[in-house]
């Protein structure tokens, strides 16, 4: 089925399941661990992903913003100071965006350093989906598979039995348009939870219609601003800028070449109010990742119909089951999450493969561990520094 630009297909259904991997986990915890509102949640990032697609016209990927949201799950940050700090991000973007302000930075920017932060991302992508395979993500602190009955089979847990095994079945039907690889890695995986016991996370669901409670925690408080923009806006501000704005528009070009709307000032206005939306109704700050969008054209989306399916899909969890709408998430095993994880990071780490003379080469390696020994906002300023360097012939190598 087309209508105009967009497509409604197997391979736009799986392309726009690619980015579970990323969403859910996060997604999950800031629920379950900081107490964030389950149905603001998803109805703020279904909307996000509808709306986002019928402007750009071309998938756009909808993520958390991961400083903020690994910081909050794993400091078990009160919900307020996540609230003010995904309000302090939609200002801060809205101000850039507004006052087209990104234009002169992205100037500034290298290719090299566009594509280490690219590369840094990917690799991260790649490492939380082997831990989340191996069981020893932040959400696995008790058993890997905490839905599952079973553990392991003999000596090897279940969690790298479904991972080894779901990443077979994505490379081997990758390029397949009969049994698209997301599709069957994201139906699999739904099928084989259930199976291993994860379908009784369904028995106290009682599906209705759930309208969302705007403001369900209020007005952050001044000092839980003050907090939240020390720990968390500021630390998330430049991976925002580098990952979600400069290195995502490179990417979408790459991808999409007449998705003339995505431009770094448009995304810094879709995610400002994006997330004013997202603090109304108790959601989470949200962004759009390079390696989201990595992931949904990896697993095959290539019109913005894949934004209309996924955020239709958000938008009927959110409405149908309201608070128990974790419970639809958990029939996904954290291993199968992990493949999909795993094979986004790997597309967005090939994105530098245009990257070819010395000097790139080694901004993009330096960048890629700065990132594992410090953070991305580090290796991002660090980056810059030595391209102007190499450029201006202070260092050779």
């Amino acid at each position: 089925m087309d209508i105009g630009p967009m497509r409604f297909n197997r391979m736009e259904l799986a392309g726009s399941l690619g980015d579970l991997g990323a969403l859910l986990p996060l997604a999950a915890g800031m629920i379950l661990i900081n107490g964030l509102s389950a149905p603001g949640l998803f109805l703020a990032v279904g909307l996000f992903y509808i709306i986002a697609g019928l402007y750009y016209r071309v998938p756009i990927a909808v993520q958390p913003m991961k400083v903020i949201a690994a910081y909050a799950v794993a400091q078990a940050v009160p919900v307020q100071e996540i609230q003010a700090a995904g309000l302090l991000m939609a200002l801060l973007l809205l101000v850039i965006g507004g006052f087209n302000l990104m234009a002169p930075l992205a100037k500034l920017v290298p290719k090299p350093v566009v594509r280490g932060v690219q590369a840094s991302t990917g690799l991260l992508l790649l490492i939380r989906g082997l831990e989340l395979i191996l069981g020893t993500s932040l959400f696995q602190s008790e058993l890997a598979e905490p839905h599952l009955l079973i553990q392991a089979l003999g000596p090897v847990p279940i969690g790298i039995i479904l991972g080894v095994g779901f990443a077979i079945i994505a490379l081997l039907l990758m390029d397949s348009k009969t049994l698209p690889a997301g599709l069957a890695v994201v139906a699999g995986g739904a099928a084989v939870g259930a199976a291993l016991g994860a379908w009784h996370s369904l028995a106290n669901v009682d599906p209705g219609l759930y309208l969302p409670e705007l403001l369900p925690f209020g007005w952050p408080q001044a000092a839980t601003f003050a907090v939240a923009a020390t720990a968390m806006a500021l630390p998330q501000a430049p991976m925002t800028l580098g990952n979600a704005v400069i290195a995502n528009a490179d990417l979408s070009m790459t991808y999409f070449p007449h998705g003339e709307r995505v431009t770094p000032r448009a995304l810094c206005i879709s995610m400002g109010l994006a997330n004013c939306l997202s603090f109304v109704l108790g959601g989470m700050p949200m962004c759009h990742g390079a390696g989201g969008l990595a992931a949904h054209y990896r697993f095959g989306a290539r019109t913005a119909g894949s934004n209309l399916i996924i955020g239709g899909l958000f938008l009927v969890l959110a409405l149908v089951l309201g608070p128990h709408v974790l419970a639809a998430v958990e029939l996904l095993p954290f291993s199968v999450l992990g493949v999909l994880l795993g094979f986004a990071g790997l597309e967005l780490c090939l994105a530098t493969l245009d990257v070819r003379d010395r000097p790139g080469l080694f901004i993009i390696f330096l960048m890629a561990g700065l990132t594992l020994a410090t953070n991305l906002a580090v290796a991002f300023g660090l980056g810059i520094v030595f391209s102007f360097a190499f450029r201006h012939g202070k260092i050779a190598v």
